[in-house]
């Protein structure tokens, strides 16, 4: 799978709004057929940021970032970014989340 993470940091004055910015380029992505998640965080660090946690079966990225929906992103997002997004990606092999082997809850 294609797991990627994303730091999003937000103007402060378009913060709370992000979810709401965010939910038509979110629900067009969950559709993707390849996709496997794709979920937000606000960070607790800072109230700003929001991380986007998302995977893709191996050969779904490419049809991910050439679709309407991502070039429609490209251009609306950058008005309410303080910054450059941060991005972490790569190729990892899973297929799905497992559970946690450190934690164990009855």
């Amino acid at each position: 799978m294609i797991l990627i993470n994303v730091k999003f940091p937000v103007k402060p004055e378009h913060a709370d709004d992000w979810p709401q910015l965010a939910r038509e380029f979110t629900q067009a992505t969950l559709a993707e057929p390849k996709n496997l998640w794709f979920e937000w965080s606000r960070s607790v660090q800072d109230p700003n940021t929001y991380v986007l946690i998302e995977a893709f079966e191996d050969d779904g990225a490419e049809a991910h970032v050439n679709s309407e929906h991502f070039a429609k992103m490209q251009r609306e997002f950058p008005q309410y970014l303080s910054a450059t997004p941060a991005i972490v990606n790569g190729q990892i092999e899973a297929t799905g989340w497992d559970r946690m082997a450190e934690i164990s809850v009855d």
